[in-house]
């Protein structure tokens, strides 16, 4: 008897004994009464509108038993595999409800509807986000230096003096050198005006007087001679002018908000612990 007490494939066989008796009493209310799995008349008005959206048809009673058999698997499974908790740990159903939960805090967030107050005082809070930009309406004429050389100056003079003879009537297409960049700009934004020809270049045509030619004006790709025909400043609009821009940056900002203190709350009912894995011996870089 001492023997057979000391063997270790009898405890091995007791403790499954208990593990299996103590699952038991756990599920028993499972077993006597099982989990219930309810298709609604709703969840199946969403599967015959799906399969139609899809197939541009009705489901065929096989394949709508099908849909309803797929759906009944896929609930059962979902719920077990939970029970089970294999639901843990898991990356893709992590970021999953994590979404689901941020969807929750977007949804407060878009139960408050901003009055006129709210979408002035934004306006005016951030007023380079909705200031019109200066426009310039002009025509250029390029040199390039490298094809001038040292009598670049001397081109340029010649050309702007010819220019200024003919006046605002100059035909500018076959003039100067060849250039991808076009030989007139009609209400062009200064911020395009930059990225076509640099900063430098859009500060010094803001300066330029309107109705006569003027340069040599300096842009990476060389010398431009330059005629502005109308030049529009740049101004922070009403808000009646810009109402749906400011509403939709405004609710934007708002959900951004709620997420945050939504998150910020929620962080407040955890304790946060970090524990680094320890560095191997004589490794300094450990954060």
């Amino acid at each position: 008897m001492r023997k057979w007490l000391r063997e270790p494939l009898l405890h091995f066989a007791l403790l499954g004994g208990l593990m299996f008796a103590a699952y038991g009493l756990a599920h028993r209310d499972l077993r006597a009464a099982p989990d219930r799995i309810v298709v609604s008349p709703g969840q199946i008005e969403h599967m015959i509108t799906t399969f139609a959206r899809t197939w541009q048809r009705p489901p065929a009673p096989e394949e709508l038993k099908g849909l309803i058999d797929q759906y009944v698997r896929e609930e059962a499974l979902s719920r077990e595999a939970m029970r089970l908790g294999l639901d843990r740990n898991d990356v893709v159903i992590r970021r999953r409800l994590q979404q689901k939960m941020e969807f929750i805090a977007d949804d407060l967030a878009a139960l408050a509807e901003p009055t006129d107050a709210d979408l002035a005082a934004y306006l005016a809070a951030h007023p380079d986000v909705f200031r019109q930009d200066q426009r310039f309406t002009f025509r250029q004429v390029y040199l390039n230096p490298a094809t001038h050389g040292e009598r670049l100056d001397e081109a340029v003079s010649k050309l702007l003096g010819d220019l200024r003879a003919i006046g605002a009537q100059a035909d500018v297409s076959a003039l100067g050198d060849p250039t991808l960049l076009e030989p007139g700009f009609r209400d062009e934004p200064r911020r395009r005006v930059e990225a076509s020809f640099g900063g430098a270049f859009a500060a010094e045509l803001a300066a330029l007087p309107p109705g006569r030619w003027s340069g040599p004006l300096t842009s990476a790709f060389g010398a431009h001679l330059v005629f502005v025909e109308h030049r529009t400043e740049g101004r922070l609009p009403p808000l009646d002018e810009v109402r749906a821009e400011v509403r939709r940056e405004w609710e934007n900002t708002r959900r951004l908000e709620a997420n945050r203190r939504f998150l910020e709350n929620l962080l407040k009912r955890y304790e946060v612990r970090i524990e680094w894995p320890r560095a191997p011996a004589g490794d300094q870089g450990a954060p």
